[in-house]
């Protein structure tokens, strides 16, 4: 039986899943980078034939570390799903002379690189200008217009995402998503590999998103992304997930499998995702590039990723279109024939729809909750009318217990400061929109109020994520999301 050596870290698809398909292919060594979810770890003890967790000493140089693992247990593949790992676990694929995303791996991590490679190759994407100092953000914002965004250039999860409006609030910005950054880092939600990750910045233009001349009904946001895999340096498209609209600043609150474009329009989707990920020269992996859509059918290349969509895309792709693509994946690093698609599926290929809602402290407009409530599924299902035939459930590993207060949310702080992540089946796509809507105007009354919580305004003004109550609890974070 062929051997895999599997690295966890926090953020991408539930481990629980990984682990079982992962499990029906070859036999599975787990290296566990981040703790494993209370949900997982009676589980992954019997699904693996070892779980290793590596003292800190050991985490100093981690390339040596996974190769080390490797050897030790024969791995015939490497693999991780997790944003904070992949260029580490790239890079010791290519020293083991193993199937992996290859030297490129980094351009699909670092927002700089990235943004730099598609303007060479002439592509669709914000005007942008790196920064590592607070001298260079003062020069990028006397050169890009207002207002513009500030983001982390290794994160994920829209965390340290910093909207500039003038030329006063640029010093308030740095110093804010600095914070966040290393607010993060203490959660596990920061790059394992590259020490410098933290102090690289990227400010960018931003534009302007238009929906409807994209969908046929409201409630769509206004950007999409395109799932796929690369296999021998080609890329297949899977199929296109679409959103409802992020929170202020630009936080995702709902994934939703599939997207309802019309075909052609899915097609030029698809057709600018192969130009992102070509350009960026990735060789064996999974990946996940975000669009933006604009008026008269323009469209901005956000960014991709060497790796599957986080939350439940995975779960939701394998639901929708009966493609378990962890299986598939695996199979293909072990050097086993695949069948990837062979064209991005659509609506029409779909059974059902499926969708992720992150549950955070906003409401459908985008205000804060007036007060603060306790999250408490049980409650919410027996609460909140659904449409006939969806199913709501909770996914564990990705949640608070029930009875947890729900943080605050901080626009800065962006997935950081989530409750819950929610996973919904319904007949069609329009139907998961619907029942999402449904359930985000619901959440701020129907769960229970936190007695002891100190009422919070309706400002969105970010709140400090150090020495809040929901951080520093007992209770434990959810293991994440990062899409």
């Amino acid at each position: 039986m062929s051997t895999v050596l599997l690295v966890h870290a926090k953020g991408g698809p539930p481990l629980g899943h990984v682990l079982s398909r992962a499990a029906a292919r070859a036999e599975v060594h787990l290296l566990a980078l981040s703790a494993l979810p209370s949900a997982v770890a009676a589980s992954a003890s019997s699904l693996c034939a070892s779980v290793v967790t590596p003292t800190d000493a050991e985490r100093f140089d981690l390339v040596s570390l996974i190769v080390s693992r490797a050897e030790a247990v024969g791995a015939d593949a490497v693999l991780t799903f997790s944003e904070y790992a992949v260029v580490a676990v790239a890079e010791a694929c290519a020293a083991l002379g193993l199937a992996g995303a290859g030297g490129a791996a980094a351009l699909a991590r670092d927002k700089r690189m990235m943004r730099h490679t598609w303007h060479r190759h002439g592509l669709p994407q914000p005007a942008f200008r790196p920064v590592t100092t607070r001298a260079d953000l003062h020069e990028a914002a006397a050169a890009l217009p207002f207002p513009m965004l500030l983001k982390a250039a290794w994160s994920a999860g829209s965390t340290a995402h910093q909207v500039i409006g003038s030329p006063r609030e640029a010093d308030g910005a740095w110093r804010r998503s600095r914070e966040v950054m290393a607010e993060s880092a203490r959660l596990g939600f920061a790059e394992l590999h590259v020490a410098e990750a933290a102090a690289h910045f990227v400010v960018e233009e931003i534009v302007t998103g238009d929906a409807a001349q994209w969908f046929d009904e409201p409630g769509w946001g206004d950007y999409v992304s395109v799932e796929g895999v690369v296999a021998g340096g080609v890329f297949h498209p899977v199929c296109v997930s679409g959103r409802m609209p992020t929170v202020e600043p630009f936080t995702e609150r709902a994934g939703i499998t599939p997207a309802l474009l019309p075909a052609d329009l899915q097609d030029r989707v698809v057709a600018l995702a192969r130009k992102a990920v070509d350009a960026l020269g990735l060789r064996d992996c999974g990946t996940h590039t975000e669009i933006k859509l604009g008026a008269d059918g323009r469209m901005w290349l956000i960014e991709t990723a060497a790796r599957f969509g986080g939350a439940m895309t995975v779960p939701q792709i394998e639901q929708v279109f009966r493609l378990d693509l962890v299986g598939m994946l695996v199979d293909h690093l072990l050097g086993r024939p695949v069948a990837w698609p062979e064209r991005a599926l659509g609506p029409e290929q779909a059974r059902g729809a499926a969708g992720s809602l992150v549950v955070l402290a906003v409401d459908g407009r985008g205000e804060a909750w007036r007060d603060r409530r306790v999250w408490n599924f049980p409650v919410v299902t027996e609460a909140v009318t659904l449409s006939a035939g969806s199913t709501l459930s909770v996914v564990p590993e990705s949640s608070l217990p029930d009875g947890s207060i729900v943080p605050v949310y901080d626009p800065a702080g962006g997935a950081n400061t989530m409750a819950a992540l929610c996973l919904l089946s319904a007949a069609d796509a329009r139907t998961v929109l619907r029942d999402f809507t449904t359930l985000v105007d619901a959440l701020p009354t129907v769960l229970p109020p936190a007695a002891s919580a100190a009422p919070h305004s309706l400002s969105t003004t970010p709140q400090p994520l150090s020495g809040t109550p929901e951080l520093t609890s007992a209770a434990p974070q959810p293991e994440g999301v990062r899409a």
